[in-house]
């Protein structure tokens, strides 16, 4: 994982960072020669690009993207969550320790937290929700939706190469 940036330094990104970032996110295995071709700029700049991204906190990390069927997490749902009588970063942070659960999100609404809970079955499922995120102190309810399909759109670091 890469050096987050300490959020100090605001350094408007330009074109050919936008570039950059698109391409990375579309394969972060790119070798710098490879990118510096794709955004044409020198290998010498596209290298010191990247590092100042990564400094800067543009660019969090380089991971692989995993198929959740293919290593065994067969059933998804999302769940909605309300909380009471603690603080919502608290609960945000315990509820994204949990197994299975994929991704936090505090929003807006009358719901406090959105999760992603994906697990091997439906019993797992269940388990996790009803017994882990559920009965969590400061957890009023919980309401789940199952993920029936599901596809992917376009990350918005692609998009970052259409900016004008």
């Amino acid at each position: 994982m890469a050096q987050q940036s300490n959020g100090s330094d605001r350094t408007p990104i330009d074109a050919i960072d936008r570039r950059i970032v698109a391409e990375l996110s579309r394969d972060g295995r790119l070798s710098v020669r490879t990118l510096a071709e794709r955004v044409h700029i020198s290998r010498t700049s596209a290298h010191n690009r990247v590092q100042s991204l990564v400094r800067r906190g543009v660019i969090t990390g380089f991971g692989a993207q995993v198929d959740r069927k293919a290593i065994g997490l067969n059933v998804t749902a999302l769940v909605v969550v309300r909380i009471q009588d603690a603080p919502w970063e608290r609960i945000a942070e315990e509820l994204a320790k949990l197994p299975f659960v994929e991704k936090v999100q505090a929003v807006s609404g009358d719901i406090d937290i959105m999760l992603t809970v994906s697990a091997p079955d439906h019993e797992q499922l269940s388990q996790a929700i009803l017994r882990d995120i559920h009965d969590m102190p400061g957890v009023v309810s919980t309401r789940s939706h199952l993920v029936l399909y599901e596809t992917d759109g376009r990350p918005p670091a692609q998009s970052l190469d259409i900016w004008q």
